[in-house]
């Protein structure tokens, strides 16, 4: 290992502490905080788009993030570790089977979307859980559904008796 590898392994190092940066792959559609600074001011402006390349290089890592502008399709490649980035914001993650999603660049409209992959969430996760252990945590049961039939077939039975009546 040379000196340069080195170097940019303590810097890689010390960019990963300061960044907690999420784990997305491509085809995630992600949001994008970046630094704006326009004169003196500086702003936070939000880049969201769909992720359609990912480049892992160390401390040279980027990625590819392609949106939509009023009809015109925008891409961007990020440096990973830019200063630039305040925070990347994960909104769906996609079901893709490449790594690089190109052929999105020919395509628009309906057969340009990715789809969302199921992911079970840690309270979905523990609701069917709880269902499994307790059978009524779904808040019916079986005594409230027959009591909840009997004043209808009641109703049922008195309209029969006026029926007959007449």
């Amino acid at each position: 290992m040379n000196i340069l590898e080195k170097f940019e392994k303590e810097q890689l190092k010390s960019l990963e502490l300061d960044k907690k940066l999420p784990q997305f792959h491509s085809g995630d559609t992600v949001k994008v905080h970046l630094r704006v600074k326009e004169g003196e001011k500086e702003r936070i402006q939000i880049f969201e788009g769909v992720c359609i390349a990912k480049k892992n290089a160390g401390i040279n890592s980027s990625f590819t993030v392609r949106k939509i502008s009023y009809g015109e399709g925008i891409e961007r490649v990020l440096p990973l570790f830019s200063p630039q980035i305040s925070k990347i914001e994960i909104a769906k993650v996609g079901s893709v089977r490449r790594s690089k999603l190109y052929y999105l660049r020919k395509r628009s409209g309906k057969s340009a979307r990715i789809a969302e992959k199921n992911i079970l969430t840690q309270n979905s996760n523990s609701s069917t859980q709880n269902k499994e252990t307790n059978p009524k945590a779904d808040g019916f049961n079986s005594k409230e559904i027959k009591a909840s039939q009997k004043p209808l077939n009641n109703k049922i039975e008195s309209t029969k008796k006026v029926d007959e009546k007449k």
